[in-house]
This record gives structure tokens, sequence and C-alpha cells, in this order.
């Protein structure tokens, strides 16, 4: 089982953390956090893509079977998830579980995604959920209607095939945004409690978001 946990990560910060731990243990194997290079649905981060991707390696560094990769960073264009699932089937092989993690808010604009329909081919959906975030009822009708077979009841379930199929998940709520940590920044507010404190000290000594 391998999933992709993609993001802006501008920067990466505890709740980011909390809720990719939270997938991992639902679903097993190894989760990998894919930092976006250019971002098609987000506004372009503010962090270079190198400074994104070290603060990232530092915040899993002690946390066993989260990984970074680098893929998106490393490619010129826009970062399509299709493109990357496409390149991490080739890698596992057509038998292997393969999923992609994303948010509810994200979930309900996903028809909008460069080839959504094609990404069931290559991967599981794993949608994660929370208090107040977009629900089933947002999702436009050919969303609803393309994804409705492939629900299943439990993340484990996504462990069964290796495509298809899509599942939620109730994570911890996300109290705190990126953006908020940057205009905390901006402002010379304390953010210690809300970043691991190896990406503080990097944001520190780089001078970021000042």
């Amino acid at each position: 089982m391998l999933a992709m946990f993609g993001g802006t990560f501008d920067p990466i910060h505890n709740a980011h953390l909390t809720v990719a731990r939270e997938a991992h243990k639902a679903l097993g194997g190894e989760l990998r956090m894919v930092p976006a290079q250019v971002p098609p649905h987000r506004d372009q981060p503010v962090a270079s893509p190198e400074q994104r991707l070290a603060m990232l390696k530092l915040a899993v560094a002690d946390h066993p079977g989260l990984g970074v990769d680098e893929r998106e960073i490393q490619r010129s264009g826009p970062s399509y998830s299709f493109d990357t699932l496409c390149e991490l089937r080739r890698e596992v092989g057509a038998a292997s579980p393969l999923v992609l993690v994303l948010g509810a808010d994200a979930f309900a604009h996903f028809d909008s995604w460069f080839r959504w329909r094609d990404i069931f081919k290559v991967a599981h959906v794993l949608v994660l959920t929370r208090p107040r975030a977009p629900s089933r009822g947002s999702w436009t009708n050919d969303l609803e209607g393309y994804v409705r077979p492939r629900i299943v009841a439990r993340a484990t379930m996504l462990r069964q095939r290796a495509a298809g199929m899509i599942a939620s998940l109730g994570v911890t709520p996300m109290l705190v945004s990126a953006s908020d940590i940057r205009a905390k920044l901006a402002a010379g507010e304390s953010v210690e409690s809300l970043l691991p404190k190896p990406v503080l000290a990097y944001i520190e000594q780089h001078k970021l978001y000042r």
C-alpha cells in the first residue's frame, strides 16, 4: 500500500502532520507527502520549491511511515496528481494498492481536476473529512454519479484492490491554515505551537514569510 498526500506545504505545519499520521494509521504501508512545484488549483506558493521541500523533509524525519516524494518539485509545468499517480503506479506495479489522499474541501471540486475520472483507473481516493468541511451534498451531479458506485465503507477496504474505490476518513480538524501561519509570522506573532521545531528553526534561519 502506497498513499500520496499532495499539497503546497507553504509551510508544512502540525495540523498537516496530524492528518497525515491519521491517514497512514488507517491505511498502513507508506504515505508520501508530495509538494507541488506549480499547484494547478491554488495560488503560487510564497516559499521556493526548494525551501518547501527542505521544510517537509525536516518535518517528517521523526515520523515512521511518512516520507517525502520530490518528483513534482523536479517536474516542470503544472503539478497534476494524475501524472504523479501514473508514475507511482508504474513503480509499485499493477497489483499494489495506490491511494490519493486529499481533503474534503479539495474533493468538492474534484471534477475540475485534470483527468479526474482517469485517476480512479490508477488509484483509490481517500477523502479526509472534518466538521464543517464540504459534504457529499456539495458534489456536482457529475461527480456524485461517477463516484457513487465506487464508495466503500472503510478506508481499510482500499487494501482489497489496486485502484478504483473511494473511502472517507474522519480526521482531527485543522484549526489553523498555512496562510494563517504566514500572516502570524509577517506580524511577528508566535507560531511555536503550530510548527514542528525544526521547521520553525528553518523559517527563522532563512527569514521566510517576513
